[in-house]
């Protein structure tokens, strides 16, 4: 079945009821951490290598002897696919319909929204769908907070919004980031934002936002090179598609706001996270050279372009490279215009 994200927890804590668990996505740090807390859940703290079984890519066939077979020191075994394809499903399938307690634990991540794999862990009753992306808005602004609690520390406002334009790429390299930030802090005390800008890297890809405040500007020259920084740092296509479509969408956000009678400048306020102080004058040129149409069609866009990606065998980074430059240049136009 597949998870609705407000049981992904319940899930994770409790995952006995089920002999499969799937976790698929572009967040491979989030993937690599759910699967170690299904696995600790399964075996315990001290994982037990009688009860653990680690299957590699191109060896699916075992999956099904491994399932049947039983622990030498008592308990339920974990069975882990690390790189799981569709070209598993066939074992998958009939290790399900075979014997054995063993859970199933596959870890897929770039897994297709039409994948067979996928399909069979949604469609099965003992087996559990579990989608893994990057966070973004209030999922993100809650991990801060909650990473930073355990920590004894808080951060104001503005050091939070800061973090959250500059974290989020990889869920492991996010929290690693607030631990270290966290313990530079002492226990009790409320993080800046001269704190957090000291000690935090950027792996949400600063060149990415860069890319995509330009493209939004209609600077063109700016959004190929920002563009062209941010994928060789390592941000794949499908992640720069989604994270322009999340840019488009504040920015129609604030459009459907003025129409039903507010502010700009209320607008921008009410925004969650809200805009970084630097950015804002970036942000408000952008609204003014973009229509609720114009954003309309843009978004539409992306979506088209997402779905390129992943299904039609062109080269990703050149379909992505494409629908960001036609951003700019749809601003550009816009521009010229005014």
């Amino acid at each position: 079945m597949k998870i609705d994200p407000r049981k992904v927890e319940e899930t994770l804590s409790a995952p006995e009821k089920f002999r499969l668990i799937l976790l698929y996505g572009d967040d491979l740090g989030l993937i690599r951490e759910r699967a170690e807390r299904v696995s600790m859940a399964v075996v315990g703290a001290r994982e037990d290598p009688f009860r653990i079984a680690e299957i590699a890519a191109g060896q699916f066939g075992e999956i099904p002897a491994e399932m049947a077979a039983l622990s030498l020191t008592g308990g339920r075994r974990v069975v882990r696919v690390r790189e799981a394809s569709d070209a598993a499903t066939s074992a998958v399938q009939e290790a399900l319909a075979g014997p054995g307690e063993a859970l199933l634990l596959l870890e897929a991540p770039g897994l297709a929204a039409r994948s067979r794999l996928r399909a069979l862990a949604e469609r099965a009753a003992d087996a559990a769908a579990i989608g893994c992306y990057q966070e973004t808005g209030r999922a993100l602004m809650q991990t801060i907070s909650a990473v930073l609690n355990e920590f004894g520390v808080t951060a104001t406002e503005e050091a939070r919004a800061w973090l959250a334009s500059h974290l989020g790429a990889d869920h492991a390299a996010t929290r690693r980031e607030l631990e270290k930030l966290a313990l530079f802090a002492n226990r009790g005390e409320t993080i800046d934002i001269a704190a957090a800008e000291a000690c935090v890297g950027d792996f949400a890809g600063l060149s990415l936002e860069d890319a995509l405040f330009a493209a939004t500007c209609g600077d063109l020259a700016e959004t190929d090179r920002a563009l062209e920084l941010a994928l060789a740092e390592g941000s794949s296509p499908v992640s720069v598609v989604r994270a322009a479509l999340s840019h488009l969408q504040r920015l129609l956000a604030i459009k459907l706001a003025v129409a039903e009678g507010a502010s700009e400048t209320e607008a921008m306020n009410a925004l969650r996270p809200p805009v970084f102080f630097r950015r804002q004058a970036a942000f408000r040129q952008a609204l003014s050279l973009w229509s609720q149409a114009m954003l309309e069609t843009a978004a539409q866009g992306l979506w088209e372009a997402e779905r390129a990606c992943k299904q039609t065998g062109q080269p990703a980074e050149l379909i992505c490279r494409r629908a960001i430059l036609a951003l700019a240049q749809r601003a550009a136009q816009a521009k010229q215009r005014r």
